[in-house]
């Protein structure tokens, strides 16, 4: 039986990168982490020990120093796709290039009432995401997203009418807390432009619909956090979320004779629900209302 190789991809991942852009006496401070890989004609690398078509994986790492270097690294998406373009002309075995960017988020410290020239603190686990497939003579595909953003709501969330069966313990409530960590990726259409505008405009959708949404599940709060994203940003073409269920178990008091009127609660790690969903543009909805206009 003769071997076959299926797939293959390599790369650089986890390039931690700080750049210090100075303007002066006050400096931004931008914190990135980047995944780069390749794929396309290596097989004589793997099945004859061939690497004279392998650019290395260190080179990658210099690369993106070196890049950073020579110009402003503008929103993540535009640093993504720089890359993405410049290993696709590094290496001529290569027919997809695969570049994720992170972008880890610093505050600016409060100092007597204003915002210190060069003084930070790090913010939350929140990252702003980027993942730009580069192919060659076509546009790339590039998708934004956010990880751990971490919400919670005390109010107007709600879990009952669920399926049970003999091992269901689960007690039906009207008011419960909702926590999560959002992670979500949207793809955008092509031409899409000023990607910093339109991820804080996505960020903002997504948590004015999170707080003021009357969640009866999960999953409804999802479906309508995607929902707003696909009605108020036209960029958009498809939303994918992850919603994991950061427990709050209501504590019983009753041993120690105290009610617990929904106040005292305990948070758990594990287990935990884990709720996602992509959802997209209905487009057969969109040629029908063009063909009324007409």
């Amino acid at each position: 039986m003769t071997a076959l190789l299926a797939s293959n991809s390599y790369g650089k991942s986890a390039v931690r990168m700080v750049k210090l852009e100075r303007r002066g006496q006050r400096h931004d401070i931008r914190d990135l982490t980047v995944d780069i890989a390749l794929e396309g004609e290596f097989e004589d690398a793997h099945t004859v020990g061939d690497n004279s078509m392998v650019l290395p994986t260190d080179t990658m790492k210099n690369t993106v120093y070196a890049k950073a270097r020579e110009r402003s690294l503008g929103e993540p998406e535009e640093f993504a796709r720089l890359l993405g373009e410049h290993f696709l002309a590094a290496s001529k075995s290569a027919s997809l290039a695969r570049v994720r960017v992170a972008e880890h988020g610093w505050r600016r410290l409060d100092i007597g009432g204003r915002p210190h020239d060069h003084s930070f603190q790090r913010g939350s686990s929140e990252r702003r995401v980027a993942h730009v497939t580069s192919r060659r003579q076509e546009e790339p595909t590039i998708i934004a997203g956010i990880e751990e953003l971490i919400v919670l709501k005390s109010a107007q969330s709600a879990f009952a009418g669920y399926a049970k069966d003999r091992y269901t313990t689960l007690r039906e409530t009207a008011d419960r807390i909702l926590a999560t960590s959002i992670s979500t990726y949207w793809r955008y259409a092509d031409g899409a432009t000023s990607f910093g505008v339109l991820w804080e405009s996505v960020r903002r959708t997504l948590l004015g619909t999170f707080a003021e949404h009357d969640s009866r599940s999960v999953q409804h709060t999802l479906y309508a956090m995607a929902d707003a994203v696909l009605e108020t940003s036209a960029e958009v073409e498809e939303i994918s979320i992850a919603m994991p269920n950061k427990h709050h178990l209501l504590v019983d008091l009753a041993p120690f004779g105290l009610e617990n009127p929904n106040e005292i609660f305990v948070p758990t790690d594990e287990p935990f629900g884990l709720i996602e969903a992509t959802v997209t543009r209905d487009r057969s909805r969109q040629v029908e209302g063009e063909r009324r206009i007409r």
